[in-house]
């Protein structure tokens, strides 16, 4: 939930059936609300209808590209400021240049990818560090 009670959303975009399906049903135990895009067209029109707060984005997806479904939505007036995490078998080395000027909160490689460190991932991009839990330094006055 975010500040103002309301289930944040996630799109994943994932043309692998069940690696969505895991990272889907990972992220609703969660209390985050998903939906799922197998290819880039679907996802740019689920992206622009549901305007998440965090899309999980595959590179190698069909119809359209990870990087060009980026450059797309910080071209428009819907996507320009939604936070996008790219999540890609390609080591970001051999990835389309330019990715990080374009915005994106973090790249991760999926074989190197826990569940666990997905949902790390979601969390530290979606939970700023203000609604973690306050830490309260008491002071004592002599």
């Amino acid at each position: 939930m975010d500040q103002f009670g309301l289930t944040q959303k996630i799109v994943i975009v994932e043309d692998n059936y069940s690696l969505a399906d895991i990272y889907k049903i990972r992220l609703e135990l969660l209390g985050y609300k998903c939906f799922v895009a197998y290819d880039g067209r679907a996802a740019l029109a689920l992206i622009e209808k549901e305007l998440p707060d965090l899309v999980l984005l595959d590179l190698m997806v069909p119809k359209v590209a990870g990087d060009q479904i980026l450059e797309i939505m910080r071209a428009s007036d819907w996507g320009k400021t939604i936070k996008v995490y790219i999540i890609s078998n390609l080591n970001e080395a051999d990835a389309p240049a330019g990715l990080r000027e374009q915005g994106i909160e973090g790249y991760a490689v999926k074989a190197n990818l826990s569940n666990d460190q997905l949902d790390q991932l979601v969390d530290s991009v979606l939970k700023p560090a203000d609604q973690e839990e306050d830490i309260v330094l008491e002071t004592t006055t002599p």
